[in-house]
């Protein structure tokens, strides 16, 4: 989910300003048509934070309230710039009206409203009840009825889509389950993916150990940095192909952005 949001790293400023970390993996129910059943404790975890403490919080980072600490500040301006870049690619290839679009882990809709205003027809989803209230909600107080809000773990989702986008969600997924989390992702989409992770460097991964020293005094979610090449590979597998990547970093919000095509 974008709330749960796939590149940040709360080190140790962010602790002490009481932005979230993320902690608990998101992984599929026991009746998911993907092998992802073994933390499912850890998935009931991530919906119950984000149906609660964690709503408030990431609803006020993903809205233009004042309410928000300098960390939050950082990684709200993190996540715009991604949304952003999907957004100018999209543009730029001027051919997303009437098209179909899955958004999986909505958030608050940051980018499933706009897509929607770009004449797409959406169908958003998220893990948490309340963010998909909240998105819905937003949605229809700018008039929007082209886009469908519904609350569902990634792996539930069914359908057939001209784009799926999965952004700011895969800091849920261990990098064992994240090749099958894209894998899913292809399995939804006719033509393309696009998906955003916290990628696995050296430099990134010694952040997120300094600042699992430091943790905040609010329950929060765990995060996972992942490969690239595990992500690359399984959209190749997939039978797509990576065609744009950009790569957006802040203080406290690192996400590497890739989109993919079907051969």
């Amino acid at each position: 989910m974008k709330t749960s949001a796939a590149a940040i790293l709360a080190i140790v400023a962010a602790s002490a300003n009481g932005a979230s970390a993320f902690v608990a993996p998101r992984a599929a129910p026991a009746s998911s048509a993907l092998s992802m059943s073994s933390s499912v404790d850890d998935k009931t975890e991530v919906r119950e934070y984000f149906n609660t403490e964690g709503f408030s919080r990431w609803n006020k980072i993903y809205s233009d309230s004042d309410e928000v600490n300098s960390v939050q500040l950082d990684i709200r301006n993190g996540h715009d710039q991604t949304i952003q870049k999907i957004l100018n690619w999209i543009e730029a290839d001027g051919d997303i009206k009437g098209k179909t679009v899955c958004d999986c882990g909505c958030g608050v809709g940051s980018l499933a409203i706009p897509l929607a205003q770009m004449g797409a027809k959406i169908s958003a989803s998220d893990i948490s009840d309340s963010m998909a209230g909240e998105a819905a909600a937003r949605a229809k107080a700018l008039g929007i009825r082209n886009a469908k809000f519904y609350t569902s773990d990634l792996e539930s989702v069914t359908g057939k889509y001209n784009t799926v986008t999965c952004v700011d969600v895969a800091i849920h997924y261990p990098t064992e389950k994240m090749a099958e989390m894209v894998g899913h992702l292809c399995s939804l989409s006719n033509d393309r993916v696009l998906v955003s992770f916290a990628p696995k460097t050296w430099y990134y991964s010694l952040l997120k150990k300094v600042g699992e020293l430091f943790p905040g005094p609010s329950k929060t979610t765990r995060a996972y940095l992942h490969e690239e090449q595990v992500v690359r590979d399984a959209l190749k597998k997939a039978g797509f192909e990576v065609t744009r990547e950009e790569m957006t970093g802040t203080n406290f919000y690192f996400s590497r952005l890739l989109e993919a095509k079907k051969v």
